[in-house]
């Protein structure tokens, strides 16, 4: 375990020394356009593996296994379908987001509807990005604590401290390079684990015999205890379709066909992906009585492999969390340099602040992460915190966008407000405030209540006030196969 350890922080440092070399190597960030989109100039494969990179996390990485290894198949429901599901949405909508061809979402909505609007969802994006964000500073705690043997604490700071150097200096092309760096590793160690796993637990069907000898029910079915699941797909994906980072990769296409043509590549790699890391934790059934400490991921590493493999592995995994981390800054830095901090500037800002401005919010929303992951210590639960802001705050009025002209700034507004009132009222009732709980917390009641009444909402008040220009224009601008 020591040799483990060791060789882990050897791995750790010379990972650290090639993500800085890569940054430095490319860092020429003269304006907004060239620190948070690259110039645009970046293919369509390496954005796909960008993609891949910043979704395959902490979540993906770590507690889907853990989930397999609890529940079975199934697991597969709570990340890996809302990866899919909202994947496939935004297939439908890439050429129309960058045909619109905006910095971020708030300008497409101020396009769309009106400064109210979009200033509203700049905030919650930002509450998604820099929770989110917590998130995977839980993992990467959880992670160090394990392999490292440091408190839970400093594996914390010590992970967030890589991210914030290289994606305080490379900007988007940073992200994109160290990703890519990132994936590599995070393919290796995905499936060299797989490979122990079944190698070890003697496959598929020695599995299954284990699983009926601990009268484990449904554990190799795919549809099992899918009621419970179906709130994952529902307020995740919707959440995840709207991401804020990942409408950054669709404008960072050259083309619009390009932007399509990355966001089916990224569909088509998720399922093995996700697949994959769901059956290595049902497989570890077999392995062990009860769930390792730090999860089965560090205890496949730890227990199987030799000391200087498990550091790879280490590095691998450190890789895909890290990967999701500096997407998460990086695009709420964006979004509080670009669409909020010219509004408490009140004037004209230039190019040259609006890049000191997002390496100063990339400190801002790191340091508030921090916080929320010392106090929460649950990548599920401080996940749903975020996703719940943005599926029932911004979903419907993001999305509907593109396809409904008659969608207008009083729908919108109505629909935002209310989602996110709903959201703070379910945050409330999360940390224990008493208010009349009228669903349960956490339940797809709550989430049908929350995305339904968003709908209506916006439906009804568009209904019940004038049309506007805005929204033949933007629809015909999204639409256009000329643009």
């Amino acid at each position: 375990m020591e040799l483990l350890r060791q060789y882990s922080l050897i791995g750790l440092v010379i990972y650290f020394i090639v993500i800085l070399f890569a940054v430095f190597r490319f860092n020429r960030n003269r304006s907004a356009e060239e620190y948070f989109l690259a110039n645009r100039s970046l293919p369509f494969w390496a954005l796909a593996v960008t993609f891949i990179a910043s979704w395959w996390g902490a979540g993906s990485a770590v507690e889907t296994a853990d989930k397999a290894f609890e529940q079975g198949l199934s697991a597969f429901w709570i990340y890996g379908m809302p990866v899919l599901f909202s994947t496939f949405l935004m297939f439908l909508l890439a050429k129309g987001i960058r045909r619109i061809g905006t910095i971020t979402q708030s300008q497409l909505l101020q396009e769309r509807y009106s400064k109210t609007t979009s200033h509203i969802l700049s905030v919650l994006i930002v509450l998604f990005m820099t929770i989110t964000a917590a998130s995977q500073m839980v993992g990467i705690g959880i992670f160090f604590e394990s392999f490292l043997q440091i408190p839970y604490v400093t594996g914390v700071l010590l992970g967030t401290i890589i991210v914030i150097v290289y994606s305080f200096f490379g900007g988007f092309k940073g992200v994109v390079l160290t990703d890519m760096v990132q994936f590599v590793f995070l393919l290796i160690a995905s499936v060299l684990v797989f490979g122990f796993a079944w190698y070890y637990s003697n496959g598929w069907e020695s599995m299954t015999l284990v699983a009926a000898q601990k009268e484990l029910d449904g554990f190799t079915s795919f549809t099992h205890g899918i009621s419970g699941n179906a709130i994952y797909i529902i307020t995740f994906g919707s959440a995840w379709m709207i991401q804020a980072n990942v409408w950054q990769r669709i404008s960072a296409t050259r083309t619009p066909k390009d932007a399509q043509k990355m966001i089916g590549l990224s569909f088509l790699v998720y399922i093995p992906l996700y697949l994959m890391v769901t059956v290595t934790g049902m497989l570890a059934i077999g392995l062990f009585d009860k769930m390792p400490e730090g999860g089965v991921i560090p205890g496949i590493i730890q227990q199987f492999m030799h000391p200087a493999l498990g550091a790879v592995m280490f590095v691998g995994i450190c890789s895909a969390i890290m990967s999701t981390l500096d997407s998460l800054l990086n695009t709420g830095a964006m979004v509080l340099s670009v669409d909020l901090f010219p509004i408490f500037k009140k004037g004209q800002v230039s190019q040259k602040e609006v890049v000191v401005a997002g390496k100063l919010a990339t400190l801002v929303i790191a340091a508030i992460g921090l916080l929320i992951s010392i106090r929460i210590k649950s990548i599920l639960e401080v996940s749903w915190i975020a996703a719940d802001f943005l599926a029932t705050g911004a979903f419907v009025p993001l999305t509907l966008g593109f396809i409904w002209k008659r969608g207008n700034h009083q729908g919108a507004l109505a629909s935002m407000i209310f989602g996110t009132c709903f959201s703070l009222y379910n945050l409330a009732l999360s940390l224990g405030l008493k208010l009349p709980a009228l669903w349960k917390v956490a339940s797809t009641e709550q989430v049908l209540i929350g995305m339904c009444g968003s709908l209506i909402i916006y439906v009804v008040a568009s209904l019940l006030t004038s049309q506007s220009d805005l929204g033949s224009r933007f629809v015909t601008k999204a639409m256009s196969k000329n643009s």
